[in-house]
């Protein structure tokens, strides 16, 4: 019997999966963890994240006692400067190198600090107020501190809220950024970021936008795959599925409207509340499942968006627990405040399941018969 067409088309066969596991989004899955007397110890938290397969930490209020707990980790780290800073930081790089000295030198590499976000939520939408110069000035000065402290492989940038700087955002191929910020601040940006191979960080919320347009089916909001969850850019004829990859291509088509379709895109905080004021029906424990439950199991499908197969670089769910954080300078407040976002309670134990370890997955086919079709093959071969 001559076994050696069967050897070839295996091969062939095992080739083809190899090469689907090699082209599959690598998204990473981070949360956001701000630390409150009223919850556990930081070290509890490192520990509990740990055993839930968390790869990646969001800190906005970055305590040197809470960058310590991550020390060996394997964690990355995402590190915040407060806005109260960068007006001293943008008129003296001695200022950020203060801050870095503090926040970055006594623990960098034993933490795995990766990137700094320079404020969040800055601009204002004036030009003349000077903030948008303030913000570029910071984030240059704190780029500049670090490669003169030697660190090279830290990540600078700032963060922007969608829904204060998008102009258009459907269709997501016509979306533009919000003038005149976008030639005052955002371009100028884009080219630093270009140069220092850092991304656009911005924090998306479907939540807020489906609570804004009333039109949106819930379901296109939650990932959930019925009929009717749907949404056609009629410029395009793509077909969107859910409200986050909408969102995403707005962002990116903006971008490439800038002239910087390549920069990488990372989603700073989305998430879905469990519990808002009485006229908050959606904030609701269910929906927030659902959603998260959704998010993840979007994110390591390895889909991508419509306009990006490798999708977002990083996406980081807001919040390990409940902190009551109000939305300061977001448009978002009109929508209703006092959400709780948290997926964890002060006890550590879940509110809901969710598997951030997802295992690997390739282009949406699960890991499981990934290794099924490969122990198959090589099961022909031997």
């Amino acid at each position: 019997m001559n076994l050696k067409p069967v050897a070839m088309s295996t091969s062939l066969f095992l080739l083809l999966v190899l090469s689907a596991v090699a082209t599959a989004s690598a998204t990473t899955i981070g949360v956001t963890y701000i630390q409150s007397s009223t919850q556990p110890p930081p070290e509890q938290v490192a520990a509990t994240l740990r055993s839930l397969k968390i790869t990646a930490v969001r800190l906005p209020v970055p305590e040197p006692s809470v960058i310590r707990t991550f020390f060996y980790t394997n964690i990355s780290l995402f590190l915040s400067i407060p806005n109260n800073l960068l007006h001293s930081i943008a008129a003296n790089r001695s200022a950020a190198s203060l801050w870095l000295y503090t926040h970055v030198v006594p623990f960098y590499p034993r933490a795995l600090i990766t990137t700094i976000s320079v404020g969040s939520n800055v601009l204002d939408g004036d030009p003349s107020s000077g903030n948008g110069d303030i913000l570029l000035g910071a984030v240059r000065n704190v780029h500049r501190s670090l490669i003169d402290l030697g660190i090279r492989k830290i990540t600078v940038s700032t963060t922007f809220s969608y829904v204060n700087i998008m102009m258009t955002s459907f269709p997501p191929s016509s979306a533009e950024f919000e003038e005149p910020i976008n030639n005052h601040t955002l371009k100028p940006l884009l080219q630093f970021l270009s140069e220092t191979n850092s991304s656009f960080f911005v924090n998306l919320y479907p939540y807020f936008v489906y609570k804004l347009r009333p039109e949106i089916p819930i379901g296109f909001a939650l990932f959930q795959q019925q009929p009717y969850n749907f949404r056609d850019d009629a410029i395009t004829g793509v077909r969107y599925r859910n409200l986050f990859d909408l969102m995403v291509d707005a962002v990116i088509a903006a971008l490439t409207i800038s002239g910087h379709e390549d920069i990488p895109v990372v989603v700073t905080e989305t998430g879905w509340p469990s519990y808002g004021s009485s006229n908050e029906l959606e904030a609701h424990p269910i929906y927030a499942e659902m959603y998260l439950n959704g998010l993840v199991c979007h994110l390591r499908s390895g889909r991508g968006t419509p306009l990006r197969k490798e999708g977002v670089a990083e996406a980081y769910i807001y919040e390990v627990f409940d902190t009551n954080t109000s939305f300061t300078n977001q448009a978002v407040m009109r929508v209703g405040t006092g959400q709780r976002w948290g997926f964890l309670h002060p006890n550590m134990s879940m509110k809901f399941k969710i598997d951030f370890s997802g295992g690997f997955s390739t282009n949406g086919m699960p890991a499981r018969v990934v290794l099924g079709l490969l122990s198959l093959v090589f099961g022909l071969l031997i």
